[in-house]
């Protein structure tokens, strides 16, 4: 458990970003209202809590502006199987599901499988985690 008190991160930038993408430079809001991930162009861009969010329409850009904590990935967008077992882990954008109208993402298509086989499980486990394993 971390010595960091949640106030003292509540604000800090807690997205996995790879060279400050966010999510890859994939559209986020494409996986709730297409039912697959779109890459989002550089145009069509918003910084968000340390991230650039990238989208494909200026109407997915003007949905997450309007509340992005509805369309940004759980965990920050690091695996969900990996922050079960209070791991950090990159994810892949095209690996994927939206459970209870949230977005998890997981390393790899065969990560995916395994966190499959117990996703309500593995979700409470890695909330239990985060965002403490950001400070391990």
């Amino acid at each position: 458990m971390s010595l960091v008190s949640p106030a003292a991160y509540a604000d800090s930038p807690l997205f996995h970003a790879r060279e400050g993408m966010a999510l890859s430079g994939y559209d986020t809001v494409s996986y709730f209202n297409g039912g697959h991930p779109v890459p989002g162009r550089s145009d069509i861009a918003v910084m968000w809590k340390g991230a650039v969010w990238q989208f494909a329409s200026q109407g997915n850009r003007e949905a997450f502006e309007a509340n992005p904590r509805a369309f940004a990935p759980q965990f920050g967008g690091y695996c969900a199987y990996a922050m079960s077992k209070g791991r950090l882990s990159s994810t892949d954008p095209e690996a994927w599901e939206i459970v209870a109208g949230k977005l998890y993402l997981v390393h790899s298509p065969q990560i995916q499988r395994l966190w499959q086989q117990d996703i309500a499980g593995n979700i409470a486990m890695a909330e239990q985690n985060w965002p403490d394993a950001l400070f391990d």
